[in-house]
């Protein structure tokens, strides 16, 4: 095999790459627990993207006494607290990594 054949298969494969990390970070993973009172969705990498909760999960006793705003600003917390979780966890692993890694050295992924 020659040099531009190689070249070339590795442009596709990085091309290929490419699109299949894009395809992971559109995609939308949803899963529940408790019969649904609780929904998660994530994306395609794992990285949390929001919660839905049921009325039934915040009281299941008299699920109607609570309001859709309860609900929401519920929702909202939890998800805002997630997110700065992964945003603290991803910092800390970064940091690590930055003592561990020689400076200059690039890894795909890593930073």
């Amino acid at each position: 095999m020659n040099l531009a054949n190689m070249m070339k298969q590795a442009q596709q494969v990085q091309k290929r790459l490419q699109d299949a990390q894009k395809d992971l970070a559109d995609a939308q993973i949803t899963a529940q627990a408790g019969d649904g009172a609780v929904s998660v969705t994530l994306d395609g990498h794992g990285k949390f993207k929001s919660i839905k909760l049921s009325k039934n999960a915040i009281n299941s006793e008299n699920p109607e006494t609570v309001d859709d705003e309860t609900v929401e600003m519920l929702e909202d917390l939890i998800t805002t607290a997630m997110k700065q979780a992964t945003q603290d966890a991803n910092k800390k692993m970064q940091d690590k990594m930055k003592g561990i890694v020689p400076a200059g050295i690039n890894i795909p992924g890593l930073f």
